[in-house]
């Protein structure tokens, strides 16, 4: 039993030398020694299983509970990490939360783990989702079947016998005829290559890749890059922290106040009182989330409509925001106004005019990018202890021992932080190594972008299955309940599989082609497309293709089209 606070101490090399860091205390919340009863080896004669996921978050946790309870199938899950919770267990900076509201950022498919979880406050901390997800996995009995600390490092597809080898870094090779990839869209850190890194006299981190035991600020001078989504909630408890934060803004970005705070019993009620109707609204629009969208357009009405519109929504703070006018993604006028009342808020908040201007984005349109929200972001920079660094009129020259050199000087630093967002989508996929039939790479076949029917399947992959993979809605929607819908698909699929004694399904390459079009049309029908900085595009990442690779056409419409797939036999699949 924990009787006090934990005090964490870490002895690391970064390549620069060796340092002690004493870290904040843990709350007794965030313990969850329940991760220590998964097994971390298996016995050699286990290793040939029905179905083998990849990935310990929400994807792979239900996807093994549907092939394991539903089907009654041989599951094993691996996964990389320590503990369960996928994204969550490794993005642990500070202020780290889901932007999705906590009610509907959960699973759907069980009555009982709906009615007897509780949420805390509107969005979710890191610890309080892994918390969740430790909950949902002993309820569920998961863990037995779910392998920690073991790293995929290639996956091949046998075509003599239709099965995947999946080999770990620990030496050991798992067989199964079906390989389900569960690791999520945002799950592969995207450290920039900047001259010098290796020289630093500090410490360096990323905020996808977080030290568990947490980083001590106080008294340090420190350097943050990167003002997306992760950035803009890190930076306003870093600068609490610290002595001095050093802000390296490479884009402007908008953002909408959340409005956070805690749950109270009376909110618990009333949203478990009404499941199913949350749970029915979510799944029939456009992003996944149970809020309704105006049918109004925002060029509809007159200015002053509008602006009252664009204040009862920035009030009540979130994702909702979006939802004040129908064409916002859709209008290049409508989206104007949306993006011209952030503008005007940013001028309201921050007090240095030049500040505020250097914070004001100029080159795309609200939530052309993806959309953050913030507790406190924009006040940050009244703070005394904050500065901005506009990369763009200033940019990085290189690294050096004792910080960040730019072509206008140098920023003496203590530790850096990279708050540079991921190689989205394709890159935790690509990071297994994959092969598939004929041992064609599946790096290969994605040279000029992913290439996907439905974001399920790749042409040449027989029996791999990609939940959220590029090309479906992903990113672009509430994920548990893109998750359900596609772990759903999948679990039906190789029951019809079985059912019918077939061994092998694989995407045609016309109906990939086709699909890859539609995806394109769906985006470009939106302004989304407009932001060429956006990761979506995968512009984050140098050298990267430049494609758009979420499904933008909408989760209900998605989900129609899959249903429609697998009623005609699963029409566009080989199946044999």
């Amino acid at each position: 039993m924990v009787t006090g606070p934990v005090l964490a101490i870490k002895q690391e090399t970064h390549g620069h030398g060796t340092s002690h860091r004493f870290c904040a205390p843990l709350r007794e919340e965030q313990i969850l020694p329940v991760e220590s009863t998964i097994p971390t080896t298996i016995h050699r004669s286990e290793r040939s299983y029905d179905a083998i996921i990849i990935g310990a978050g929400f994807s792979g946790l239900y996807q093994l509970h549907k092939l394991r309870d539903e089907l009654g199938l041989n599951v094993r899950l691996l996964e990389q990490g320590g503990g369960i919770g996928g994204t969550w267990y490794w993005n642990r900076y500070p202020g780290a939360r889901c932007d999705s509201e906590s009610y509907y950022y959960c699973y759907s498919f069980s009555k009982e783990i709906e009615q007897e979880w509780e949420w805390t406050e509107r969005y979710p901390e890191h610890w309080e989702i892994r918390k969740y997800l430790n909950f949902v996995a002993d309820k569920l009995d998961l863990k037995r079947d779910v392998q920690l600390d073991t790293k995929v490092t290639h996956a091949r597809f046998d075509d003599a016998t239709s099965r995947w080898i999946v080999e770990t870094e620990g030496g050991e090779t798992f067989m199964a005829p079906f390989l389900i990839t569960a690791v999520g869209c945002l799950s592969t850190a995207n450290v920039p290559k900047l001259k010098g890194l290796e020289t630093f006299g500090g410490q360096w981190y990323h905020t996808g890749a977080w030290p568990h035991e947490g980083v001590d600020f106080t008294g340090k001078r420190v350097g943050q890059i990167g003002t997306g989504s992760t950035g803009i909630q890190a930076a306003p408890v870093i600068a609490a922290a610290a002595q001095h934060l050093t802000i390296f803004q490479r884009t402007a970005n908008y953002s909408v106040p959340a409005r956070n705070g805690p749950l109270s019993a009376e909110d618990q009620r009333s949203v478990k009182a009404n499941y199913p109707e949350i749970w029915q609204k979510a799944r029939s629009g456009t992003n996944g989330h149970p809020f309704d969208i105006s049918q109004q357009s925002a060029m509809s009405v007159s200015d002053a409509e509008r602006n009252v519109a664009y204040e009862k929504a920035w009030q009540t703070g979130g994702l909702r925001f979006r939802a004040a006018f129908s064409d916002v993604l859709t209008n290049a006028a409508a989206n104007e106004t949306a993006s011209d009342f952030i503008r005007e808020k940013i001028r309201e908040v921050v007090t240095d005019p030049d500040v505020a201007e250097r914070l004001t984005p100029r080159d795309h349109g609200f939530a052309t990018k993806r959309p953050p929200i913030d507790t406190e972001y924009f006040e940050t920079f009244n703070r005394d202890n904050v500065l901005l660094v506009d990369l763009k009129t200033e940019p990085i020259v290189e690294i050096t021992k004792n910080g960040i050199k730019t072509s206008a000087g140098e920023y003496e630093l203590d530790i850096i932080v990279f708050a540079t967002g991921f190689d989205a989508l394709t890159g935790p996929l690509l990071a297994l190594n994959i092969s598939g039939s004929s041992d064609q790479p599946l790096s290969k076949a994605w040279a000029s972008g992913p290439r996907t029917y439905l974001g399920l399947q790749t042409p040449g992959f027989p029996n791999l299955f990609t939940i959220t993979g590029p090309g479906s809605p992903s990113v672009l929607c509430n994920m548990p309940v893109a998750i359900e819908q596609h772990v759903d698909w999948i679990t039906d699929c190789i029951r019809h599989l079985r059912e019918k004694d077939l061994a092998r399904i694989e995407a045609l390459p016309d109906a990939a082609e086709k699909w890859v079009e539609h995806v394109n049309d769906a985006a470009n029908a939106t302004l989304l497309p407009m932001a060429s900085s956006s990761w979506y595009l995968g512009a984050n990442v140098p050298g990267k293709p430049r494609v758009f690779m979420p499904y933008a056409g909408g989760f209900a419409r998605y989900t129609n089209i899959c249903n429609e797939v697998a009623g005609a036999g699963y029409k566009g699949f080989d199946i044999r």
